[in-house]
């Protein structure tokens, strides 16, 4: 065969391998995803956990002290806004329906008073106002179905701490390696924790900011759209203005007005705006960017192949994809490519200038 034939060859096999891997990974998705939340939790936390132990406190203690704060947190979060979720779920069609009939009014007002054409309404019939809140409600309920395997995930998280502490160690007396070898893995998982911790902290002050404003307007079922903000946080910019929409439809349907719904929608601008443009870029600095592009393609891809828990994992696991592409120099360009603008400004500012070369 001819090189050109090798490389023909290739790539239809690449190509199908990946086929491959993404069936493999959709009929794999009830194992896979509870672990994969474990790994996220993992990653998290291995930063406190190795904190603990740096003072002194035996590996086991400090698994078990953290995995057990953990559950604590997931306990009271779970009894707390469990019925929310329940009432929600239950309220759900009602609310689906006065969206409709709104929609509707809307429709024959402009008909009527603007002439507008009456082949709107063709349009009308096309929307679906309560597709957001039912999106939602599938979304808490898909979370609710990977909490059954809450004491797998756990399990999990303590196994991956206990091993995390002593792996370098082991690889070191298996292959033989000095402690430098391990640079680039340790580098990389450091990145990546820190990511996930700094994005935990900060989707947690605007899950916190979310309820504290739909409490105060008045709006039903608040501490669910604290929740929904939290968690919809780890999606970079299309997270926040998807976690906006069911509360202002909601606004319009619980007060029947523009202005508790408009307050709403400022509101979650005004949050949005101050996190995602100052406080986050600050406290992330370079190099964990991704381009709104890769997001949105993202999370419509992670959601097609582990479903709704996979449009949460969808940014973590795309953002480990692009650490690890950026920890090899080959594929550092890929990293670049789908990484934010600012990212790439500052590759640019690094490269030396072609009289410098």
């Amino acid at each position: 065969m001819t090189p050109l034939s090798d490389q023909k060859a290739n790539a239809v096999l690449s190509i199908a391998a990946v086929f491959v891997i993404i069936y493999g990974l959709q009929t794999a998705k009830a194992i896979l995803i509870p672990f994969l939340f474990a790994a996220f939790l993992a990653l998290i936390t291995i930063r406190p956990m190795l904190w603990l132990q740096r003072n002194k406190v035996p590996t086991i203690v400090a698994a078990l002290a953290i995995v057990s704060f953990m559950m604590l947190i997931l306990l009271a979060v779970a009894t707390i806004v469990g019925a929310s979720i329940a009432g929600f779920t239950a309220q759900l069609p009602d609310y689906q329906q006065q969206l409709t009939a709104i929609i509707d009014e809307l429709i024959q007002f402009a008909i009527a008073n603007l002439n507008a054409d009456p082949e709107i309404q063709t349009i009308g019939d096309l929307l679906n106002p309560g597709f957001a809140m039912g999106l939602v409600a599938n979304l808490f309920t898909a979370l609710r179905g990977l909490l059954t395997n809450v004491f797998l995930i756990f399990f999990t998280v303590i196994f991956i701490l206990l091993e995390a502490s002593t792996f370098s160690t082991k690889v070191e007396a298996a292959f033989g390696r000095g402690a430098s070898s391990l640079d680039g893995p340790r580098v990389f998982l450091v990145n990546l924790g820190r990511y996930l911790g700094i994005k935990t902290l900060v989707s947690a002050a605007t899950g916190f900011l979310a309820w504290l404003l739909t409490w105060s307007i008045g709006l039903d079922y608040p501490l669910l759209w604290g929740m929904l903000a939290f968690l919809l946080n780890y999606v970079p910019t299309i997270g926040s203005i998807i976690a906006a929409i069911p509360p202002v439809l909601l606004a319009v349907v619980q007060f029947g007005g523009v202005a508790e719904a408009t307050a709403t929608m400022l509101g979650f601008m005004a949050i949005n705006i101050t996190f995602g443009n100052f406080i986050e870029p600050r406290l992330m600095g370079y190099g964990v960017g991704i381009s709104p592009l890769v997001v949105f393609i993202g999370l419509f891809f992670w959601g097609w192949v582990f479903g709704p828990v996979g449009m949460l994992l969808s940014v973590p696991l795309t953002m480990t994809l692009k650490l690890t592409l950026e920890s090899d120099e080959s594929t550092r360009w890929i990293a670049i490519l789908i990484g934010s603008e600012r990212d790439a400004q500052h590759a640019l500012e690094l490269q030396p200038a072609d009289g410098e070369r």
